[in-house]
């Protein structure tokens, strides 16, 4: 069974054997590869990959890690510019690997609308949802207020790259996505809000049930509360708004107050440096934002920003972490949530999106009501703070809960665990991937 692979990175394992950098994204991957190539004697699958490269493609099919290899040419800067020639160039692609099935691997980038369009057999195109570009757009600004959604600095005018900007970019790959989606055939997801709205734009397409399976890191280790830095809080990212990191600094004075040692890390690059003139030329409209709170409520060295870490340095940091929150105002099935349940570790979510599928309130931790979604009725900025101030009210709450309770918190971890165990098993994800596969060959 031939197999094409559409990948929106270079996969780690492909990186490392082309001496490039190793991207953290879509770890998920990794496992999956991993399982294939492990049986790849018994499965009958000849796997080819192909993904997006800056620079020129290497030889049509070159085979590294016993994978046959695609590299094309993509502006993944620009993920919202849609360029004709990238079906010129997975044709290309198409025509020499003659695939018994193609697997797109997410929806937020233009290759895979070019794969729908010239790949004709729809009934052996599966395309796999990661998150929905079309619903995050309009969750982007998470409650900002107005004049902080609008504003816009040296560095946003001059990358053409304001919040607003930012947001409208992921509308125009929302409108992409629901054509990728009308057109796929078979569509393999997670969660039950997925499944309801993409069912929404293609009734007609098959739709599998498909879990991810985790970067090998984060297999075999057990979070331990004795182990952990007390009351220390992980973000896994917080560089653009529907992040929500916003949210937990607005918490974080009411959990101080009961909490004096509480401290905030937050993985990726810092968006408030602003120490030297070049700093503050760079600075975000939102990084200026987030600077402004951190100043306002004296939190500068209560927030530590970690920078970018790979999978073991992340794994570490959960492991270090007296607890993990998710508070961004949409999710579909954030694999750092998976990752922490894995571990086994205290987890505080907002309840959105897919999360209520993966994240059960009161068994595997703690869910608070996050971003309501848009309402046009509220415009004005005391309105907007408003319901900013009651969503950060419930994240305080929750996380103040969560450490009030600490045996009730270890019933928690041990809860998560089992069911992330199950829903991120190896091998029953590797099987199902097979079965889908047999599905639509038979």
């Amino acid at each position: 069974m031939r197999v094409l692979w559409l990948c929106n990175i270079i996969p780690p394992v492909i990186a490392r054997e082309l001496n490039r950098e190793v991207s953290n994204k879509e770890g998920w991957i990794s496992g999956m590869v991993e399982a294939v190539l492990a049986d790849r004697e018994e499965n009958g699958l000849e796997l080819s990959m192909a993904f997006p490269m800056e620079d020129a493609p290497f030889p049509v099919g070159e085979k590294i890690a016993s994978i046959a290899c695609y590299g094309f040419r993509e502006d993944i800067k620009n993920p919202e510019k849609y360029e004709e020639s990238l079906e010129q160039s997975l044709q290309k692609i198409v025509y020499h690997v003659k695939p018994d099935i193609v697997h797109c691997f997410g929806t937020e980038y233009p290759h895979t609308l070019a794969m729908c369009r010239i790949f004709l057999q729809k009934e052996r195109l599966l395309v796999g949802l990661q998150g929905l570009c079309s619903l995050l757009a309009e969750a982007y600004c998470a409650d900002l207020p107005g004049k902080v959604a609008d504003s816009v600095t040296f560095r946003d005018w001059l990358k053409k790259d304001s919040i607003r900007q930012q947001q409208e970019k992921f509308r125009i790959r929302g409108r992409q996505e629901r054509e990728i989606v009308s057109l796929a055939g078979n569509i393999t997801g997670r969660t039950g809000w997925d499944r309801q709205q993409t069912r929404k734009w293609n009734p007609d397409a098959r739709y599998f049930h498909m879990n991810e399976t985790m970067r090998k890191e984060f297999y075999g280790h057990v979070w331990q509360e004795k182990e952990c830095i007390p009351h220390s809080v992980f973000l896994s990212q917080g560089d653009y708004p529907l992040k929500g990191l916003h949210y937990m600094l607005l918490a974080l004075p009411a959990i101080l107050e009961r909490y004096p040692d509480t401290r905030v890390y937050v993985a990726g690059n810092s968006l408030v440096a602003h120490k030297t003139w070049k700093d503050r030329l760079k600075i975000s409209a939102y990084g200026k934002y987030l600077l402004k709170l951190l100043k306002e409520n004296s939190l500068e060295d209560k927030v530590i920003f970690l920078g970018k870490l790979n999978a073991g340095e992340m794994r570490d940091r959960y492991l270090k972490s007296h607890l993990f929150v998710c508070p961004s105002s949409l999710e579909n099935s954030p694999n750092s949530l998976g990752e922490a349940m894995l571990l086994g570790m205290p987890c505080v979510c907002a309840g959105v999106g897919g999360i209520p599928s993966l994240f059960e309130d009161g068994k595997d931790g703690i869910v608070y009501e996050g971003f309501s979604g848009t309402d046009e009725n509220i415009r004005e900025d005391e309105q907007l703070g408003r319901r900013l101030e009651t969503v950060a009210g419930r994240l305080a709450g929750a996380v103040m809960q969560m450490w009030a309770r600490p045996e009730r918190m270890g019933e928690y971890c041990r809860n998560a665990r089992r069911h992330a165990e199950k829903t991120h098993d190896r091998s029953e994800n590797y099987r199902r991937l097979l079965e889908i596969y047999r599905i639509l060959i038979s």
